[in-house]
């Protein structure tokens, strides 16, 4: 595809434009049925990226749009039907929505910026109707290294390889993080662009130094021994999210079924919050992901906040964005004030709003319980796993507050006190301004806090 053809996105590569081509063919938009006794509503989801969980993969195991559906059809005769897609990345999920061919979909804040930016080109304008879930500093993306690597800073990734895949919120990360770090982001590293799976397998294989990428990859690869956190997204203290978008055409013709889906999406975040330990357990079974994992983003304090509402802080980070898809040359000009469409949330959501994210506490999760204890310091968290059949236990990091596992992270003694951290430059931070404060194992970290 072509400059001419295309000329706000003259670089978008060839990973993104590839789903135009490739994706399979699915139901026609609800758009093309009306009139008829029967629609079907197609939604395109990532099912292990967790944290859409709530239009997506948790949303359809528990049959909320399908429910409101069916009381519409009650009243109004006809018969809806819901097909799912599942996709990886969000870049498909434009592309089948640019064709016509899916109605809703739920993607990260970069993909999101190309949605309405494709759709806008491609005569399928798209609109911004809702978030799943968010962190306000960042802490959603991770670059990660292989267990055992001599990276310890973002600084060592100069001349190295590093895998992301590019347009994602994740790469967005690391251009960020090393251009703060003062590494040029196109020349200072070698940037391999690979979906999320095949960078785990190249970081695994030494074909890749470092991987930068979305939930759930780098707390999978951490929990499962095969990677080491080495940034941490919050550094960046700027918010990131993931949101619902819906073609424009859809919206109109179909906005009583666009409230349906967002008034299940509002009933599944309340399932999410009300009883998040089951929700993940949910979750895991539906993806193959391990439970812990995903609780460790999904969870009661964890890395996710999960909350529809179209919050000024998440628009605010989404027009910081601009710029970092426009350098790149995959967007132009995009208007993210017409992109966001914050009215068909108001019309079919009549709840009050989820209160905004607190900071993370130390939580424990025991086998064979259904609920979580937390606790207020580390230190007290430790006294308890020492003595306990411990499924996961989480800390959030004592600089950025993102929520890690506790025999990952990165433990400082400072005293009688304990803390933790996701990184080990994050450590290494703290002890620059604390005098006689050390790194110590997790093993010691326990023994000291019994």
């Amino acid at each position: 595809m072509t400059s001419k053809r295309i000329p706000l996105l003259p670089l978008l590569p060839v990973a993104l434009l590839l789903p135009l081509t490739t994706a399979c063919g699915g139901t026609a938009g609800a758009d093309g049925n009306a009139g008829a006794k029967t629609v079907t509503v197609t939604v395109g989801y990532q099912s292990k990226t967790i944290n859409t969980v709530t239009a997506g993969t948790l949303l359809r195991s528990l049959g909320y749009f399908e429910q409101e559906l069916a009381a519409r059809g009650k009243r109004d005769g006809t018969t809806y039907k819901v097909e799912w897609q599942d996709y990886a990345t969000g870049a498909p999920i434009t592309a089948q929505m640019t064709a016509g061919k899916i109605d809703i979909g739920s993607m990260g804040d970069f993909p999101l910026l190309i949605n309405a930016a494709r759709g806008k080109q491609l005569g399928q304008p798209t609109r911004l109707v809702a978030v799943t879930g968010y962190n306000l500093r960042g802490g959603l993306n991770t670059v990660v290294t292989a267990p055992g690597s001599p990276l310890r800073s973002l600084a060592d990734l100069r001349g190295k390889k590093v895998s992301t895949s590019v347009g994602s919120a994740a790469d967005g990360t690391l251009v960020r993080a090393l251009q703060q770090a003062g590494i040029d982001p196109d020349k200072g590293i070698r940037k391999l662009n690979q979906q999320p799976s095949v960078g785990a397998s190249a970081l695994a294989a030494g074909s890749a130094d470092a991987l930068s990428q979305f939930v759930a990859w780098p707390g999978k690869l951490a929990f499962e021994g095969r990677a080491t956190a080495l940034y941490d997204g919050a550094e960046l203290n700027l918010p990131t999210f993931h949101g619902v978008t819906v073609r424009e055409k859809f919206a109109k013709e179909r906005a009583g079924v666009l409230d349906d889906f967002l008034r299940a999406q509002r009933r599944a975040t309340d399932h999410l919050r009300a009883q998040p330990v089951a929700a993940a357990e949910s979750v895991a079974e539906e993806t193959g992901l391990p439970a812990e994992v995903v609780y460790l983003y999904n969870g009661a304090n964890g890395i996710a906040t999960f909350d529809p509402e179209l919050r000024p802080e998440l628009i605010a980070a989404l027009k910081e964005d601009v710029p970092v898809l426009k350098a790149a040359g995959l967007v132009g000009d995009v208007d993210v004030d017409a992109f966001v469409d914050p009215a068909p949330l108001k019309r079919a959501v009549r709840s009050p709003a989820y209160p905004k994210a607190s900071a993370a506490k130390s939580e424990l999760w025991l086998k064979g319980r259904t609920t979580t204890r937390t606790f207020d310091s580390p230190k007290e968290l430790l006294k308890a796993a020492e003595a306990a059949d411990v499924r996961a236990a989480y800390v959030p990091d004592a600089l950025t507050g993102t929520l890690w596992f506790a025999d990952k992270a990165v433990w400082v003694a400072d005293g009688a006190e304990l803390r933790a951290f996701v990184t080990p430059a994050s450590a290494k931070r703290y002890l620059d301004g604390h005098a006689g404060a050390r790194i110590i194992r997790y093993t010691d970290a326990v023994g000291l806090a019994s």
